[in-house]
């Protein structure tokens, strides 16, 4: 059976969808948020505790007349997570996009680790991407048969297949949630939702440099295009596989790093 094929003008058009960005108070997940309303997208802006950001992100949504909404909790628990999908529907009526962006990024020598402390990174950053990931998937399968399809996009990292030291936590992690993406499309596919990923390398943010300056320099150094990832470069690439414009695309890993994974080892 064919389908109809979106006119050029119409492939990164969002009008009439509704998107959920996790941790999109600041950085890389409220440039998605704000990238995606550009694009036509209503939106629901998640924090856990940041409130004060996340409003700000919500008026630069509405002060291009885009509609949004913030919505605020702890998704490491299933009420947390159900209560998103809940606010989006309830709100704009149906959900097409799940960007799982929430997580953490503490660093931490494997000797040095606790038990807890491995423990809470999987929490943040693997177990609330697989539970907003199963409610939005069954909020899509049970809207009406008419209704195109949704996407999933998990925000992962380049270091989910490239170790980084005091990182093991972080980094397997992200491995995991790779692996998520690719069973989740295997699986969600007969319900017309795609599943895909978004591995940034390293990303500009405020006070990154003065932090971590020989970071920083080996990056510029090292990197095939010779600057840091900015958020906007990671919600373009969301953008895209949320769009028309990737309605064909499931189960795949976009890598934005400024080519920094195709650099030789020695």
């Amino acid at each position: 059976m064919s389908h109809p094929i979106p006119a050029v003008g119409n492939l990164l058009n969002l009008t009439g969808k509704v998107a959920i960005i996790t941790g999109a108070s600041q950085g890389i997940g409220a440039s998605i948020a704000r990238r995606l309303a550009e694009a036509g997208a209503k939106t629901v802006v998640h924090y856990r505790n940041n409130k004060a950001d996340a409003e700000r992100v919500l008026e630069e949504i509405r002060s291009v007349d885009g509609q949004a909404i913030t919505h605020g909790c702890d998704l490491s628990t299933e009420k947390g997570a159900e209560g998103l999908i809940g606010a989006a529907t309830s709100e704009f009526g149906q959900l097409d996009i799940m960007v799982n962006n929430a997580g953490i990024f503490p660093v931490k020598p494997l000797l040095e680790m606790s038990h807890e402390e491995w423990s809470a990174m999987y929490s943040a950053n693997v177990e609330s991407a697989f539970l907003c990931t199963k409610l939005a998937a069954k909020s899509m399968r049970e809207q009406k048969p008419t209704h195109v399809q949704g996407t999933v996009i998990n925000i992962t990292s380049i270091t989910g297949t490239s170790p980084a030291a005091a990182h093991s936590h972080y980094n397997s992690s992200k491995a995991a949630l790779l692996m998520f993406t690719r069973s989740a499309a295997q699986e969600l596919g007969a319900f017309g939702i795609r599943v895909n990923a978004v591995s940034p390398g390293l990303t500009n943010r405020a006070g990154l440099e003065q932090a971590w300056p020989e970071g920083v320099k080996s990056w510029h150094d090292k990197a095939p295009l010779g600057r840091l990832g900015e958020p906007e470069d990671i919600a373009d690439a969301c953008l895209f596989l949320a769009s028309p414009a990737a309605r064909f695309i499931t189960g795949n890993n976009l890598i934005v790093d400024g080519g920094m994974m195709s650099t030789t080892l020695y």
